[in-house]
Parts: C-alpha cells; structure tokens; sequence
C-alpha cells in the first residue's frame, strides 16, 4: 500500500491544500513555514496508528505537540470559530479527522474510516531532524513514565531501530545496499544493551563519539538490516542533509533511489540544492520522482499552495535554485568589479 494524496482544510498552516504523491520519491521544497514537515507528519500518524491501532485523533497529538495536548490548537488560527480537517489516501482507503479550534480533548474530534484503514498495516519511520541513536539510554523508559515534551516520533525511530534482525540470510538487493552504507561509515552497527556502537575492526565504538552525520548513515544502515524498510513500506525522512558531509549525499540518494526502485515509498523534506542535483543526475527513466513546491501565494492572501513535478528542471517556485542562483549572480559582479550587490 502506498499514500497517495493528502488533503487538509484549517488544519496548521494550510487553508486547504490537496497534494497527489507518488509510489516512489516525494521530495518536499519550499521556504520556512510552508508546511513540508506538517504533511509528512500526518502521513506517517495515519500509517503508524494501522500497526499501532491507536487513534488518529491521539496519534497528531503527541506527533504534534500542541499546547495542553488540545487538539483544537492544530487548527489554522481566525479570530472567529473555525473547523480543521485532514484526509489521507492509499488507493483503497482514506482516513479523515475534522474538530474544532474550540476541540480540547482528542476523543472530541470525528474521525471517519478508521476501521478500514487500520484493516491492512502499512509499515512505516519518521526519521526526525535530530538524531537519536546517541541519546538512546534510558530515553524509552523515561518517554513511557513521564510526560516529557518531546514528540512521539523521537520514541518512534527507537523502537525501530531496536528491532531485532530478520531471519535469515539477506537477498542480493539488500546485501548491495548494506555494503554501500557499511563502507560509508566503515563498520556495522550493533546495540548491547540500550547503547549503539559502530562495530569494525578497531572495535566497538560508542555512537556518542560519531560525527552525528555518521549516525544517521549508521541509523539507515539498521532500518535496511532489521527489515523496517522493506517493499510495501513507507519511509519519511526531514531534512537529510542536517549535519552529514555533502560528498555523502551521493550515497544516500543512491541508497534512496534503490530503496524505491524496491518498492519502498520515500518521503523526503530538504533545503538542499546538492540533495536535488544527486537525485536528478542519478535518476533512471523508471524511476518514480515527485518534486513538491510548497509556497505562499500572493494572489490569494498569502495562502500555503502546491505546484508537483516531475522533474527538477520542472520545480517552481524551486527557493533552493534560486538562492544559488543569486549567490552565482553576486560572484560574478564581484569578480567584475561591481561590489558584493
């Protein structure tokens, strides 16, 4: 099963936005605020609660974090009373929640086509901005006693990662894709109890004292090996080049762009022009890519809309091309004599 279009009315940022996805890539761009990470959250809340069987209502909440926990607060702000919805789709099945701005207590909020939804799971990761492997030791037992203010989805990529390894011995495609990450980060990942340590031939090293980059490159490494990430299963990831090296982009839109080609469905959300350029210049004609947009229209009151392509050359507004553009710009007068403006 796959995602296949998000729909939100009031709902934070968006006034009403609908966005069609694609069974592969889905490259979210955009400027601060215009809600790329708000749609991978509602994505991942709806495919994490088929496995979980919580409610929708209470998965936004502790995903979102909203004040007080009123759900009310994840409507786009009026002065006046205001309703807030969001929908999402798989090719067989939607999932839709609506409340109030007035809504306080999730159980409050209506939620339609729960039951079939949650009929077939869809496996699924949410790999935050901020890398958690490191801080691993003691943070599940603590997110399960205490109402620490963190979002669901930091306990979320813990649980993945702790999952044992599959049975067996791995096929030819995901041997391929561990191999690529193990010579990136020049060892395997092994847990011992709560604590991560990346295994080669100088020992066990503590994840606490890996470049957080390398971290990441590693938490990858781990999802492919235990089996979270296999076809059928959807992967969300915000911003992917915070804190790794960009010669390693190559290599992680390799592992992406493979990871689709084998049936996962990727979600990304990237401020990185070198993160677009690898995934155009790697692409293959089979490949299914999905640039989305995300920007505010001034011919309608500043509203948060939607413009998906295909291509990179299609991307507009692309705010990442132009920024570089303006820096190439600058160079240039600069270097013919004309100030740095």
């Amino acid at each position: 099963m796959t995602i296949t279009k998000i729909m939100c009315e009031g709902f934070t940022v968006f006034e009403k936005i609908s966005v069609d996805f694609s069974p592969g890539i889905n490259v979210f761009v955009g400027a601060n605020g215009t809600g790329k990470t708000h749609l991978m959250k509602i994505a991942y809340a709806a495919c994490d609660i088929t496995n979980t069987k919580s409610d929708f209502a209470g998965k936004l909440v502790r995903v979102f974090l909203p004040s007080g926990n009123a759900i009310g607060r994840l409507v786009k702000r009026h002065k006046t009373s205001k309703f807030g919805m969001a929908e999402v789709q798989t090719e067989t099945r939607k999932l839709r929640i609506k409340f109030s701005n007035h809504t306080k207590k999730e159980e409050s909020a209506t939620v339609t086509g729960a039951k079939d939804w949650t009929s077939q799971s869809i496996d699924s990761v949410y790999i935050p901005v901020k890398e958690m492997l490191s801080n691993a030791p003691g943070f599940q037992s603590l997110y399960a006693e205490k109402n620490i203010h963190f979002e669901e989805i930091y306990a979320d990529i813990l649980l993945r990662a702790f999952r044992p390894s599959l049975r067996g011995q791995a096929d030819d495609n995901r041997k391929k894709l561990l191999g690529t990450l193990q010579k990136a980060i020049n060892g395997k990942v092994v847990s011992k109890g709560q604590e991560f340590f990346l295994n080669n031939s100088q020992g066990n090293l503590e994840f606490t004292l890996l470049a957080e980059g390398m971290r990441k490159l590693g938490l990858l490494w781990m999802l492919i090996q235990n089996g979270t990430l296999l076809k059928g299963s959807v992967l969300f990831w915000d911003e992917p080049e915070t804190n790794l090296n960009p010669k390693m982009f190559g290599i992680l839109m390799e592992i992406l762009l493979e990871l689709q080609r084998q049936g996962v469905q990727v979600f990304l959300a990237t401020h990185d022009y070198v993160i677009l350029k690898e995934l155009d210049l790697q692409r293959k004609p089979n490949d299914n890519i999905v640039f989305h947009s995300l920007y505010k229209d001034r011919d309608s009151d500043d509203r948060i809309a939607n413009h998906s392509a295909d291509s990179f050359l299609g991307i507009h507004p692309n705010a990442i091309a132009e920024a570089f553009a303006d820096l190439y710009n600058r160079e240039v007068k600069r270097t013919l004599g004309g100030g740095s403006r």
